[in-house]
């Protein structure tokens, strides 16, 4: 009975080896085994199997974020409007963009560092707790003289006989921007002083903006010129958002009866909610928009930000030069020209000239370049030229 079971033993362990050797060898299981290596014979290698979770689990999580990234876009587009409506400051913070200030890292105190070696740097303050910061570029006539000279002697260069020029700049940046300072350099190489600054909020000048706040800071400035000028034409230059504080603060002069000697618009509107529905950002927004008018544009009239020329320029009595080009991709060019066409044929401007430079789309000019233009210093003494003839007439 043992030699039995002993043999039995050792058929059972030949049997196994048997197996084993032909697993090794890739062999088909037999039927003794058909039970349990058959069974283990037809299960993946684990390698395999893992090459065929990797590509459907890659699926699942592209899928998974994309679809997260919609749903998240999808908020933001119906978030947004609503946050803005509910929060008007909002809609006057994109339309001022006054925290925007570029180019950075330059001291507004020095504007010798951007090349105005003939610039002084004042501090003036228009309202209690608020302090605007200006420029006074002297014409290229007293350049050597203004070397070195304190305030003083620059606040007594404007009653000089050389006119000048307060120029108005749009939103974003502060009174150092590069386009800016291209311009004042061109204007006092053609003998005019230019005085501009930042209105409170903006550069380094302290208060909040608002249109009225911004207004009032130009009529502060004005008057500080002409309590220094003496009989010298003053000029007003706006450009962009600048056009809308350049009409209202010349409405009030006309309305008081100290009108400036001419006024100047670069590439104005007609009027800040018309300007903002045109601009390239909401075109395509009114159209895929609905309610866009209720949700974008309402808000900025609520925040009191209107900045109205083309109401303005109705009260207006004085010389009016419009500058605009074509290629305009900021405030379109055809708002510049319907602004003319109401100023042309308003009563107020019946015995004052009334002009519209437009500038070739071929130029390149755009927003801000219209300085570069070789013909603005022919264009400038035509214009201004008769203003001055009928400032002293």
């Amino acid at each position: 009975m043992r030699k039995r079971n002993e043999s039995v033993t050792v058929e059972h362990e030949r049997a196994a080896a048997a197996a084993a050797a032909a697993a090794a060898a890739g062999a088909v299981p037999g039927p003794l085994d058909k039970g349990c290596s058959l069974r283990h014979s037809l299960r993946l290698p684990a390698a395999a199997a893992e090459g065929m979770k990797r590509p459907l689990g890659r699926r699942y999580g592209l899928w998974f974020r994309l679809r997260k990234l919609i749903i998240w876009l999808l908020g933001m587009y119906i978030a947004i409007p609503f946050l803005v409506k509910l929060c008007p400051a909002i809609q006057a913070k994109l339309v001022f963009l006054n925290f925007v200030r570029v180019p950075y890292f330059i001291d507004l105190k020095r504007p010798q560092d951007q090349g105005l070696n003939h610039t002084c740097n004042y501090y003036l303050q228009p309202e209690e707790d608020v302090t605007i910061g200006v420029w006074h570029t002297v014409p290229a006539a007293l350049w050597k003289n203004a070397r070195g000279k304190d305030q003083l002697w620059f606040e007594e260069a404007l009653g000089s006989s050389h006119p000048v020029i307060l120029y108005l700049h749009g939103n974003a940046g502060t009174r150092g921007g590069d386009h800016r300072v291209e311009l004042y350099k061109v204007l006092s190489s053609l003998g005019y002083h230019v005085v501009t600054f930042d209105y409170r909020g903006w550069g380094d000048s302290i208060g909040s903006p608002s249109e009225r706040g911004m207004t009032y800071d130009a009529l502060h400035v004005f008057d500080w010129i002409k309590a220094r000028s003496g009989d010298n034409p003053v000029y007003i230059w706006g450009h962009s958002l600048g056009t809308g504080v350049a009409t209202n603060l010349v409405r009030r002069l006309c309305e008081r009866e100290t009108p400036p000697d001419a006024l100047i618009l670069e590439s104005p509107f007609t009027n800040i909610r018309e300007e903002a529905r045109s601009h390239p950002f909401s075109v395509a927004s009114t159209q895929y928009f609905p309610g866009f008018d209720w949700f974008f544009l309402d808000p900025i009239t609520t925040s009191g930000i209107k900045f109205a020329n083309d109401e303005n320029v109705k009260y207006i009595s004085c010389s009016l030069l419009i500058l605009h080009a074509e290629d305009d991709p900021v405030v379109p060019f055809h708002l510049g020209k319907k602004l003319y066409n109401i100023a042309a044929t308003s009563r107020s401007f019946r015995d004052y000239k009334v002009q519209f430079v437009p500038f070739h789309t071929d130029l390149g000019y755009r927003h801000k370049y219209i300085y570069r233009s070789p013909e603005l210093p022919r264009i400038l003494r035509e214009f201004l030229g008769k203003s001055e003839h009928e400032h002293h007439h």
